[in-house]
């Protein structure tokens, strides 16, 4: 875990990592490119979807809810429960790197400002045998928030999603 701590006026930034063993950099990317479906694979999501431009492309708009990190309102039953929501930004996409990044242009979770981005790494040079994935998001300071607790959030939220990607695609290493 890597973390930056912010002085008034700058940004929070944190950078969590986690490794797959059982596929391959191309197989897990390949799941990123799907921008569209997330709540597939990240566990605290219990919706996303699309809602401007074409899946993967950049520019497009995906519409994510879920209960990741506090917020006020009502989830589908109608039941006042913490639902949190965003609209995010597909911003680049480099496939030669296998990294894209996003960036939140509106939610009710309390960031103004946010930019993540994600990387599949490859643990050998032909891309086989495993990856690492790095995610890292630079975020104004939000009020109520601790920058370490963000931060363990990614860790965790990073861990799971991994660990359900690689049981998805089991042992079958391209």
């Amino acid at each position: 875990m890597d973390r930056t701590e912010s002085q008034e006026g700058h940004k929070w930034e944190g950078k969590v990592s986690t490794t797959v063993t059982k596929a391959s950099a191309d197989q897990i990317w390949s799941l990123f490119l799907d921008f569209f479906n997330l709540h597939k694979w990240f566990p605290s999501l219990s919706d996303c979807h699309g809602i401007h431009g074409k899946n993967g492309e950049v520019g497009c708009v995906r519409y994510c809810t879920g209960s990741s990190l506090s917020s006020k309102g009502t989830d589908k039953t109608g039941e006042n429960r913490p639902v949190s929501w965003s609209k995010e930004r597909l911003v680049s996409i480099d496939p030669i790197e296998r990294r894209l990044s996003y960036e939140m242009v509106d939610s009710n979770i309390g960031f103004t400002s946010y930019l993540s981005t994600v990387r599949v790494v490859p643990s050998n040079v032909d891309g086989e045998g495993g990856c690492a994935i790095e995610w890292s998001f630079a975020v104004d300071p939000v009020e109520g928030l601790a920058l370490e607790d963000l931060v363990r959030k990614y860790e965790v939220g990073l861990q799971r999603m991994a660990k359900k990607m690689e049981d998805s695609l089991g042992n079958k290493i391209s």
